[in-house]
């Protein structure tokens, strides 16, 4: 049986005076509740709320190094994460990841113990040439590298056009892709394997249409943007995912 889980990504927002948000967080017995806060409030947030995981925003491939302004997943890890994004489109967009460096992070993640929620998705333009699940396909198979089981990985997926737009796919739309994914998994790395990973849906989830979202089949739950920032918005999502 899955655990359904509610993560939200704060991404750059926030100081140390955001965290009493973490307190005020509803964390129900039926769900995992996961907030990953950018680098620099990671431990503090680590000790804000006992009920809830904290994940890092991104790590290095490497665990240590000549590396400038990088976080690696030892850090994370040292500092009370026990989750990392890897592969999110802001950062293949904004800092030109490819799909085998998101391998290479998720793998160094694993070597943490820490679970990469590997985030997947196509673009508005990919969207209307038809190319969505041959994008879909092409990220999750060269993302996710051999050893992915249910207990190291959360596949996340974000039509890159729904991120902080408001525009939401249909139900229909985001079935068919989480629905490809499972069976692309199941393919892969088996059924048992396929059907212990979740997979989240993440772009403008809000709580108004969070109950919408998790009526459809294979959604696990929510990687959460922007209503992730403030307990009551986050609330109204957590409840609906509990009582999906």
């Amino acid at each position: 049986m899955r655990r359904k889980l509610a993560a939200g990504n704060w991404k750059m927002n926030g100081t140390g005076a955001n965290l009493s948000e973490l307190a005020d967080l509803a964390s129900p017995e039926n769900i995992d509740v996961l907030i990953c806060p950018p680098a620099p409030l990671v431990s503090r947030a680590a000790q804000a709320n006992a009920k809830i995981a904290i994940g890092g925003q991104d790590c290095h491939t490497a665990q240590n190094g000549a590396h400038t302004g990088d976080v690696s997943a030892a850090m994370l890890a040292d500092a009370g994460a026990t989750y990392v994004l890897t592969g999110h489109s802001e950062r293949r967009t904004d800092h030109g990841e490819r799909n085998a460096i998101v391998a290479a992070k998720t793998a160094a993640a694993w070597d943490q113990n820490l679970i990469a929620v590997i985030c997947i998705g196509e673009t508005l333009a990919q969207r209307e040439v038809g190319e969505t699940l041959a994008v879909i396909a092409d990220q999750l198979t060269h993302s996710t590298p051999n050893a992915a089981t249910g207990g190291n990985t959360v596949i996340a997926y974000e039509p890159v056009w729904a991120i902080g737009t408001g525009l939401i796919p249909t139900l229909e739309q985001i079935e068919e892709v989480h629905d490809f994914i499972r069976a692309e998994l199941a393919n892969r790395f088996g059924t048992e394997t396929a059907e212990s990973m979740r997979l989240l849906y993440g772009g403008s989830v809000k709580p108004s249409n969070a109950e919408y979202i998790f009526a459809t089949s294979n959604v696990d739950g929510a990687l959460v943007g922007g209503a992730s920032l403030k307990a009551s918005d986050f609330n109204g999502i957590i409840s609906a995912l509990s009582l999906a």
